[in-house]
């Protein structure tokens, strides 16, 4: 574990001095969470980008035969 700190207002923190709860895993609990739907949101992203981007091959096209014509310039 690692520690880190936050800044709150003062009269916040008075409040939760006044009750019996561990801040550090509620904390904890609310930043994997976060990061849970920020991984979510990114994979959604990169699927509507995807969609986007994805077109249709043109009619009688044939791609073994554009692998092999990049396949031979290599050589």
């Amino acid at each position: 574990m690692v520690r880190t700190s936050i800044t709150l207002p003062r009269s916040l923190k008075k409040r939760m001095d006044e009750v019996d709860v561990n801040w550090s895993a509620v904390f904890r609990n609310l930043v994997r969470e976060k990061l849970e739907r920020e991984s979510e949101t990114d994979l959604v992203k990169a699927i509507l980008i995807n969609e986007r981007l994805r077109r249709k091959a043109p009619d009688g096209w044939d791609s073994a035969k554009v692998i092999r014509k990049w396949r031979r310039r290599r050589l």
